[in-house]
C-alpha cells in the first residue's frame, strides 16, 4: 500500500515542462508589464538588448515553443530583466532548467576507468553548451551591430540631403527673414553621465535613436519643436541654447521632453 502510495504521489507531480511554462509566463507577465509601465515598446527594447522580436515577444507570452533550449532562455530573461532595471541574474535563476544533475554515491569506492566515462561525457556536454551560448550570443550582436549602423548610414543620408536643402533655402531668404528664424530656433545639447538609449527628433524627423555610451556629448538643432526621449532620464545631462545643463529626471526612469522653437527661460 505504501508503495501505490509513492507511485500515485509521484505520478501527480508536474513535469519539468510544465514547470517551465508556468514559470515563463510569470516571469514574461512580469517583464511585460514593467516594460509597459516604462513607456517601451518591444522595438526599443530589440535596440536596447539586441534580442529579436520574436524572442521577446514568445518571453511575454509565455510560449515555449518559439524560444530555444532552456539554458539560452536563462540569458534571453537576464538580458530582458536588464534593460528595465532589473537584477537580471536572479531573475532568470528562477526558470527551470530540468533535471540535469549528477547523482553521486555518498560513500567513496574505488572505481574502474570505465565507469567514469559517463560522467566525461556530461562534462564535455556542459562544455559544448558553454561554447554555444558563447557563438549565440556573439551572432545576435552581429546582427544587430550590421543593423544598427545601417540606421545610422540612413539617418546620416537623411541628413545631410536636409542640410543642403536648408542652406538653399537661406541662400534665397533675406538677411531680416534670416535672422528672424535663426532668433526662432532651438538648440539642445546632451551630456552622458551614463551608458543610455536616447531618441531626438527634430520638426518631425528622427535625428538620432540608439545607446550613447558614458561621456557622450552631442548637439541637435530645430527651426520649430525638438523631441527628446531616453530611458536613463537620470544618467541625461541637458542643455537648451546654450543654457546650464539640467537632469532630464530620475535614474532608470522614462522621460520625454519637447521643446518649441519659441521657448526661451
Amino acid at each position: 500500500m505504501k508503495w501505490l502510495r509513492r507511485k500515485d504521489e509521484n505520478s501527480s507531480k508536474p513535469s519539468i515542462e510544465q514547470l517551465q511554462v508556468e514559470k515563463l509566463t510569470q516571469l514574461g507577465n512580469k517583464l511585460g508589464s514593467l516594460r509597459q509601465e516604462q513607456g517601451l515598446s518591444l522595438d526599443e527594447i530589440v535596440v536596447m538588448t539586441r534580442i529579436p522580436r520574436r524572442l521577446l515577444h514568445a518571453i511575454e507570452t509565455g510560449d515555449l515553443n518559439d524560444l530555444p533550449e532552456p539554458i539560452y532562455i536563462q540569458g534571453l530573461i537576464r538580458q530582458f530583466a536588464d534593460a528595465l532595471g532589473l537584477k537580471g541574474a536572479e531573475l532568470a535563476s528562477k526558470f527551470p532548467l530540468g533535471s540535469q544533475q549528477v547523482s553521486l554515491q555518498s560513500s567513496w569506492q574505488p572505481k574502474p576507468v570505465a565507469q567514469l566515462r559517463p560522467l566525461h561525457l556530461y562534462l564535455l556536454y556542459i562544455f559544448l553548451i558553454i561554447c554555444s551560448v558563447n557563438g549565440l550570443s556573439q551572432l545576435l550582436n552581429k546582427a544587430a551591430l550590421q543593423a544598427n549602423n545601417q540606421n545610422q548610414q540612413k539617418a546620416e543620408s537623411n541628413s545631410d540631403v536636409t542640410t543642403e536643402r536648408l542652406q538653399a533655402n537661406e541662400l534665397q531668404k533675406t538677411q531680416f527673414s534670416s535672422s528672424t528664424s535663426e532668433d526662432k530656433a532651438v538648440e539642445i545639447g546632451v551630456t552622458l553621465k551614463s551608458s543610455s538609449w536616447l531618441r531626438v527628433v527634430a520638426d518631425g524627423k528622427t535625428e538620432f535613436e540608439g545607446v550613447l555610451p558614458e561621456g557622450s556629448h552631442r548637439n541637435w538643432k530645430a527651426s520649430e519643436e525638438l523631441t527628446v526621449k531616453t530611458n536613463n532620464a537620470g544618467g541625461v545631462l541637458m542643455s537648451v541654447n546654450q543654457q546650464k545643463p539640467k537632469q532630464m529626471g530620475k535614474t532608470g526612469k522614462v522621460e520625454e521632453i519637447r521643446i518649441a522653437a519659441k521657448f526661451r527661460s
